[in-house]
């Protein structure tokens, strides 16, 4: 016999259902719908892609950290290197100031070049407090993993998204991007940066999208491009994907001017 107002649950209402192996392609199906819906309400048609190391502290920490680091608390050498770091941070604040004021004065006929992060901290944070200072409107694509989850303080609040996905998260990154600018970073700006030139490289993105990499000692360091060239596993012409730099002013006046070169023949464009 069956009891009396029995409590009945629907599908999309079951907790259980929805964290199932069942119900995968539902959540994977949600991290493209409701980040849509938010980016559409917000008009967010256009973004300028910051990547770069989250371990990137700015100017101030690393000079704290020195400090320190001479009166014998921490290492002294480890506290030089994060001051000699703290340089990227800033760039990347002071870019994404710059081209965030840029985007801001465009007519209402154009698009915005909304700057756009991983929304953590380092790189991340650094990006979004210029565009925060300048104050425009910013995207912060964070992602669950296992450490203290994190958001920066700069995201702009209703632009802060959450991933549990990390090829939805990236989808997302390439989508919408109108420029990608690619700082100092680890595995996960490798991992983005590969998988941004394959897609350039084989086409499956067709929209012109212009990659800066910006340190050139560092990527120098870090990926041998001329070894790639040498044993034909790339082609000379594939570097012509990259434009390296060290300067700021070389990197807004690049992207500036790409984005003012192709914004009229490529609106709307996407993947």
């Amino acid at each position: 016999m069956t009891q009396k107002n029995q409590p009945f649950v629907k599908a999309y209402q079951s907790e259980g259902f929805l964290n199932s192996r069942s119900a995968r392609a539902l959540r994977i199906l949600s991290e493209y719908l409701e980040p849509e819906s938010r980016l559409n309400h917000f008009n967010v048609d256009d973004t300028i892609v910051f990547m770069g190391s989250a371990r990137t502290v700015s100017r101030e920490q690393a000079e704290a950290m020195l400090a320190a680091a001479e009166a014998g608390e921490g290492d002294l050498e480890r506290a030089k290197l994060e001051l000699e770091m703290s340089s990227y941070y800033e760039a990347s604040r002071d870019l994404a100031r710059r081209l965030t004021e840029w985007s801001k004065q465009l007519s209402e006929e154009e698009r915005r070049f909304v700057v756009c992060t991983g929304g953590g901290p380092g790189i991340m944070e650094a990006a979004n407090r210029g565009a925060s200072e300048a104050k425009g409107l910013n995207v912060g694509l964070t992602i669950s993993i296992p450490i203290q989850e994190f958001v920066n303080p700069y995201v702009t609040r209703s632009l802060s998204f959450h991933f549990h996905y990390f090829f939805m998260r990236k989808f997302w990154f390439a989508y919408l991007a109108k420029a990608v600018i690619v700082f100092p970073g680890g595995f996960g700006t490798l991992d983005e940066l590969f998988e941004l030139l394959t897609l350039l490289q084989t086409q499956k993105i067709r929209k012109h999208l212009p990659v800066v990499l910006f340190g050139t000692q560092y990527w120098k360091e870090v990926i041998n491009f001329d070894t790639l060239i040498h044993y034909g596993t790339i082609d000379a012409e594939d570097m012509m994907l990259l434009h390296r730099t060290d300067s700021v002013d070389d990197a807004y006046e690049f992207v500036v001017g790409e984005l003012s070169k192709y914004a009229e023949t490529e609106r709307g464009a996407r993947l």
